[in-house]
C-alpha cells in the first residue's frame, strides 16, 4: 500500500489518462479523487460518472450532454459530464461496463478533445484529466472483442492496482481504529473490537473489502459489539461452491484470480521461464501474459 500511495502522488502530478483496477470494495473512487486533490487540477470539478449504473441510452447523455428536444423526454437542455469537468478531472466508474457501441463516441471525445450534445450541432471543446476505474478484467475483455483496444491504451497510459483487503490483512488493524475514530468512538480500540476479534478479523475473507469492513465497525458501534462474521462455505475444498452466495462480479473475480495464481506458474515452469513460449503454449497475447504475471508478481 505504501508503494500504490507513492504511485498515486506520481501520477497525480502528471496529466495522463489513469485506469484504477480493484474488486468492488477496494477503495477505487478514494484513489482517483487522490489523482486528483494531489494534482494541478485540484482546485477545479471532479465529476463522476457511473457507467455501469445507467441504461446504454442514457450513458452517452450523461457524458455529452443534450439539447431540448433532442430525443423524447428531453424537455431542457443537458449539460454533459465532460463540459461540467471542463478544466478538472471527469471520473468513468465501471469502465468496463460502457456498451461498446459508446466507445467509438468516448475515444474520439478523448482525441479530439470535443463533445457534441445529442442533438447539437456545434461542437464544444472540453479540457479534462480522465480517470477510469473497473473490477473487470478490461485487458480480457480487449482481447475476447469486448472492449476497444483503442480506447484501452487511451485510458490506461498508467494503470493502478488496488489489492483486496484480504492480501494486505496487517492494515486492518489500523482500518478498524481509523474507521472507529472517523465514526466518533474517542475510548480505546479494545472496548469494542477484543483481541481475539481482531484475530478473527485478520483470517476473514473480506468479499466486500474494505466497505465490508467498515460497515462492520458502523455495526459495531451501533450495537456496542460487533456482528457475527459469515462463517467459510461447509465445502471448502470446491472453489465454486465456495462462492455461490457472492454477488456474480466479486465471485467471478475471485475465481479467475485463484485460477491465474495456480495456472500461471505451472505454464510458466513448462516454458521454463521463457515468456514467449509461454504465451504460445497458452495460445494467448505475449503482452497480455507479461501482464498477468506482473500482476501476481511472477515477472
Amino acid at each position: 500500500m505504501r508503494r500504490l500511495m507513492a504511485e498515486v502522488e506520481r501520477a497525480a502530478r502528471s496529466d495522463v489518462s489513469v485506469l484504477v483496477v480493484g474488486e468492488s470494495g477496494t477503495g477505487k473512487e478514494l484513489v482517483s479523487r487522490a489523482l486528483h486533490d494531489l494534482g494541478p487540477r485540484a482546485g477545479r470539478p471532479f465529476v463522476a460518472v457511473d457507467c455501469g449504473a445507467l441504461s446504454p441510452s442514457l450513458v452517452a447523455s450523461e457524458l455529452f450532454g443534450h439539447e431540448r428536444g433532442a430525443f423524447t423526454g428531453a424537455e431542457q437542455l443537458h449539460i454533459g459530464a465532460f463540459e461540467r469537468a471542463h478544466g478538472g478531472t471527469l471520473f468513468l466508474d465501471e469502465i468496463g461496463e460502457l456498451p461498446l457501441a459508446l466507445q467509438a463516441s468516448l475515444l474520439g471525445a478523448l482525441e479530439r478533445r470535443r463533445v457534441r450534445r445529442l442533438g447539437g450541432r456545434a461542437d464544444i471543446a472540453v479540457d479534462v484529466r480522465v480517470v477510469s476505474a473497473t473490477n473487470r478484467d478490461v485487458r480480457g475483455d480487449v482481447n475476447s472483442g469486448a472492449f476497444r483496444l483503442d480506447l484501452y491504451y487511451r485510458l490506461a497510459v498508467v494503470t493502478l492496482r488496488l489489492p483486496p483487503l484480504r492480501e494486505r490483512s496487517d492494515d486492518i488493524e489500523l482500518l478498524v481504529e481509523y474507521f472507529l475514530r472517523d465514526c466518533g468512538h474517542e475510548g480505546p480500540v479494545d472496548e469494542l473490537i477484543s483481541p481475539a476479534t481482531m484475530r478473527s478479523l485478520a483470517t476473514h475473507h473480506w468479499p466486500g473489502n474494505v466497505r465490508e469492513l467498515r460497515n462492520l465497525i458502523e455495526a459495531t458501534l451501533a450495537m456496542g459489539q460487533p456482528p457475527a462474521l459469515e462463517p467459510p462455505p461447509a465445502d471448502a475444498s470446491d472453489p465454486i461452491a465456495a462462492v455461490l452466495g457472492l454477488p456474480y462480479r466479486t465471485a467471478r473475480e475471485r475465481l479467475l484470480h485463484e485460477f491465474e495464481a495456480r495456472y500461471l506458474p505451472a505454464l510458466l515452469a513448462r516454458a521454463e521461464g521463457n515468456v514467449s513460449q509461454a504465451a504460445r503454449t497458452a495460445q494467448m497475447n505475449r503482452s497480455h501474459l507479461l501482464e498477468l504475471l506482473q500482476r501476481h508478481h511472477l515477472k
